[in-house]
């Protein structure tokens, strides 16, 4: 499945909620709408999501298969993590994420 990342955001949030919300608005090639996908995580390591289409409502079963991907491929949830997480204020990325990224990046060179 060919997914392509259009937008990403994510922003942490303050006392009380404290955590990170954000969005990845997604298209998929072949697919007839885009998705958005809205995550939380209270310390940026597991991710709650909600998987929804963008603007119209579209084949249950392309976001079935979406939501397949996202489940059962941990590579492809990844990447869609570090995109949001590359949206994010340098100072608000905690250091374990930091090192996590930095030790990722160092990995692929």
């Amino acid at each position: 499945m060919n997914i392509t990342i259009r937008r990403a955001q994510l922003a942490k949030l303050e006392e009380p909620e404290k955590g990170f919300v954000g969005k990845v608005e997604l298209e998929v090639e072949g697919h007839a709408e885009p998705y958005e996908l809205t995550l939380f995580s209270k310390r940026g390591t597991d991710w709650d999501y909600s998987l929804h289409f963008l603007n119209e409502s579209g084949k249950e079963e392309e976001i079935e298969a979406l939501e397949t991907v996202i489940e059962e491929n941990d590579d492809e949830f990844d990447r869609i993590i570090d995109a949001a997480w590359d949206t994010c204020a340098a100072e608000d990325v905690p250091p374990h994420i930091q090192r996590e990224r930095e030790e990722a990046g160092s990995s692929n060179d």
